[in-house]
């Protein structure tokens, strides 16, 4: 069962930085997991480091003028003021808008505070306000598509930490979510450690599987992987993973 902060091991997180969202995907389909990919979400920066965190999260449901004032959104019990606060260390803030870019899920002070704070990153289906600032931030991010506009005017923050519908995908606290350049995929909690040696294996034998093709090696009998090809790459390794001597 999720709970609200859970701990990657250092091993465990070490792996999942080095593997791509497709990696992973990969090894939850094998799985039987199809809906895992947060499809249409783009990373903020092509320099940002990898995201690697379990899901804290924020729900929205659509403003209410009566309710979604400026003067009700500055107070401190205010759930979208209190998920900057309270999202833990090494954690991402996922932000569930519903879809909804017509007004801002966060901005770069907010942005600034979380990166300050050691939250891992921040993850919405909706867009962010003072894109270019969260940028020099350095905390990762992935939205949907920039959104200015004020938050009140579009969204109420109704939810801190319960299971959220982002991008159409189901995300519970504590599952972890990993972004690369490409986009973002989340793990449910109980296959977190398993996926991240399957998706870093996979990662590896990419890498000889690649230096194969450079040579003129066909993909027939190689990757997919096969039985042969395995105790190849296994010899390779046992090598010291040499590089391939390509014929003239």
């Amino acid at each position: 069962m999720s709970t609200s902060e859970y701990t990657l091991s250092a091993d465990t997180r070490a792996k999942l930085v080095q593997v791509g969202s497709a990696n992973v995907a990969n090894a939850l389909l094998k799985r039987g997991f199809r809906n895992v990919y947060l499809l249409g979400l783009q990373p903020l920066s092509p320099e940002q480091p990898q995201l690697v965190g379990p899901a804290y999260t924020l729900r929205f449901m659509p403003a209410r003028e009566d309710i979604d004032t400026m003067a009700n959104y500055g107070r401190n019990d205010n759930l979208h003021r209190r998920a900057v606060e309270e999202c833990p260390v090494d954690h991402v803030l996922v932000i569930d808008t519903g879809g909804c870019v017509r007004s801002a899920a966060a901005g770069d002070l907010m942005a600034a505070r979380m990166r300050q704070r050691g939250v891992a990153g921040v993850v919405t289906d909706g867009g962010y306000r003072d894109t270019p600032a969260i940028r020099k931030t350095g905390l990762p991010a992935y939205q949907r598509q920039s959104a200015p506009p004020a938050t009140p005017i579009a969204m109420h923050p109704v939810e801190l930490n319960g299971p959220v519908g982002c991008a159409g995908v189901a995300i519970y606290p504590g599952d972890v979510l990993v972004g690369d350049g490409e986009g973002v995929v989340v793990i449910p909690q109980h296959l977190v450690e398993e996926v991240a040696a399957e998706a870093l294996d996979a990662v590896e034998y990419e890498a000889f599987a690649e230096q194969q093709i450079a040579g003129g090696r066909s993909i027939f009998g190689l990757f997919p992987a096969t039985p042969e090809s395995r105790k190849e790459y296994d010899g390779w390794v046992a090598a010291g993973r040499p590089p391939l001597e390509h014929t003239p």
